[in-house]
């Protein structure tokens, strides 16, 4: 459990030993009397900037606000995403760690099954303006269906095409892709010796798991069933797992090097130094994209196309709902100031102010208001969040999903780019070995 506040440990003594209970409360009095600075407020932030150091200084000047207007001081601490959850996990049973946590969006009904954090229920949920304040898709991925969500949305994220225009117009390309097959060879036009059609992190679990639930949902396959359970083997999840990896494999508008690409950064490093003509990635990618000197109007964005016609049974699911929510430890000490911690957060100000500083979208509608969220490349991103993302399934075993079906497409990007086969034999072999693993690990059925 958490480790307790002075005054509970005081309560505590005095129950045992009512003299020393007395000292102990005497000299907690001439400590505050002293004027001891109260204890930090321990905020673990995801990482939402180009780097860690970034994002201190971004969240720094915001908590500054909230210091300067609540008295409550704040000690912020920027978590790398490979380390966020195991670091989560950890907190979350060993009882020692942060008072209020940013999370991956599609780790809220995983991290609420542990059981660790605080509910927000409608009276919580009205202290921060209510259930409908918030977007509805954001709200779908706040924790498991039926109960009071875990977490809300802090940070909102949907994926699309960065391109280079000045490389569609060397290559007479006059209009951007709609359909997945005119994707493909806008892509091939682009690739030219050194330089590829498409840069992607080859290597990023998430980022595949991504890729493999959103090109399922276009392709009818669902890879937890009805029950619950895994079901990674399907003739459509199979066929959409090899969609993706056959942009290196067969395709080749793809790099091998991709392979050992581990995070969406370095993904746009090869986009603005011309290695790559398109980038999938999230909005938030845009601050970097333009950091690296790359002009804004030099960047163009699209939905990502569709298969057409859709296979039978599938979605026209451009994005999953990405982004972070921000939980309170249920045990912390400091339930109270955390829960106004949340409120500051996802007030409007701080969301139009975060927001723009990230790349990132407003999860709270009246954000909108601010023209810079209806317009351009935000635009583009906000329709996709609010209207054509779909939440991955909100099951405690979700995480394990996105370790195990993500390895495996990792694995199979590192085959490809050694020359190896593969084709739907070895797709098929990689998700019935990450299936088995789910299993073994008392997931998904």
């Amino acid at each position: 459990m958490f480790p307790r506040s002075n005054e509970a440990r005081s309560r505590a003594v005095a129950a045992r030993c009512p003299v020393l209970a007395l000292v102990v409360l005497v000299l907690a009095g001439a400590l505050a009397g002293c004027g001891t600075e109260p204890r930090r407020l321990v905020y673990w932030a995801s990482n939402q900037g180009a780097s860690t150091a970034q994002d201190r200084e971004i969240l720094r000047a915001q908590l500054a606000r909230f210091t300067r207007d609540t008295g409550i001081p704040v000690e912020v601490d920027v978590i790398p995403w490979n380390d966020l959850l195991n670091r989560i996990l950890g907190a979350a049973t060993s009882g020692t760690g942060p008072d209020v946590v940013d999370l991956g969006n599609t780790w809220s009904a995983s991290l609420q099954a542990t059981g660790a954090f605080v509910e927000f229920d409608e009276e919580l949920l009205d202290r921060l303006g209510g259930r409908d304040r918030f977007l509805a898709s954001s709200m779908s991925s706040a924790g498991m269906p039926g109960r009071p969500p875990a977490s809300v949305p802090l940070y909102g994220l949907s994926y699309a095409v960065f391109y280079d225009k000045q490389r569609f117009r060397e290559a007479g390309i006059t209009r951007i892709p709609e359909t997945w097959a005119e994707f493909l060879t806008v892509a091939d036009r682009l690739t030219d010796g050194d330089r590829a059609g498409l840069t992607i992190p080859g290597a990023s679990y998430t980022q595949n798991a991504h890729f493999a639930f959103l090109f399922g949902m276009q392709q009818g396959a669902r890879f937890i069933d009805e029950r619950g359970a895994a079901a990674f083997t399907s003739p459509q999840a199979v066929e959409s797992v090899l969609r993706y990896v056959r942009l290196m494999s067969e395709q080749r508008v793809v790099r091998p090097d991709d392979a050992e690409v581990g995070s969406a950064p370095e993904s746009v490093d090869d986009f603005t130094a011309g290695r790559a003509a398109m980038l999938i990635a999230q909005n938030s990618a845009l601050p970097a994209i333009v950091d690296s000197g790359m002009p804004t109007e030099d960047v163009g964005v699209f939905p990502l196309p569709l298969p057409d016609p859709l296979p039978p049974g599938g979605s026209p699911a451009r994005s999953h709902v990405g982004g972070s929510n921000v939980a309170v430890l249920r045990d912390g000490p400091r339930r109270e100031q955390s829960l106004r911690l949340v409120e500051f957060l996802t007030s409007k100000r701080t969301q139009v102010e975060l927001s723009r500083s990230y790349g990132s979208l407003p999860v709270v509608v009246d954000a909108y208001d601010d023209p810079e969220f209806s317009t351009g490349h935000a635009a583009v991103f906000g329709r996709l969040l609010a209207h054509e993302s779909v939440p991955v399934p909100m099951i405690p075993d979700e995480s394990r999903f996105e370790t195990t079906v993500g390895g495996a497409v990792r694995d199979l990007f590192a085959g490809a780019a050694l020359g190896e086969r593969v084709g739907r034999e070895q797709v098929r072999a990689e998700l019935e070995q990450a299936q088995q693993q789910m299993r073994a690990a008392g997931g998904g059925g």
